[in-house]
């Protein structure tokens, strides 16, 4: 299936992370927020999506919940660097993942890491698993542990 190496690099990296194997294939596809939540079952609040941002070279990973809209000004301030959207051929060269598969974990280069504080009051979440048709099953608290990711307020009110 396409997209296997980056999901055996998701796998290889939670299973380093003392995580549990919870992918799941779906493939009806999970590449926006409410299709991953169509498949899953679960509302569009647990699903812990990847947006991607550019800080010069290096990738800002914000896990997000997928109800909310992400707000760069924000992301910028918590990290304290200067960000902007980076771009599908970027975000494949830096993460190692394609857009829609771009996973919490497993990523060819440290990216920054900043996790959306909404995700840690909803219990069970779901998050990418390394491609379009992957994802896996976490909570708030295990995805910050992973990832090392600061904690903040993201989303545009």
């Amino acid at each position: 299936m396409s997209g296997s190496a980056s999901v055996e690099r998701v796998r290889a990296a939670l299973a380093a992370a003392g995580h549990a194997d919870t992918i799941a294939a779906f493939p009806e596809g999970t590449r926006t927020a409410a299709d991953a939540a169509a498949a899953v079952g679960c509302a569009v609040e647990q699903i812990a999506k990847s947006i991607v941002f550019r800080a010069g070279e290096r990738a800002v990973v914000v896990i997000a919940s997928g109800a909310n809209r992400v707000d760069a000004a924000k992301v910028a301030a918590a990290l304290g660097v200067g960000v902007k959207r980076a771009d599908a051929d970027w975000v494949r060269e830096a993460t190692g993942f394609a857009i829609g598969g771009v996973a919490p974990v497993g990523h060819v280069s440290p990216p920054l890491m900043l996790l959306d504080r909404d995700l840690m009051a909803l219990g069970e979440v779901w998050a990418a698993a390394g491609s379009p048709v992957h994802v896996f099953r976490t909570t708030g608290d295990e995805l910050a542990r992973m990832t090392g990711a600061a904690v903040a307020d993201i989303r545009v009110l």
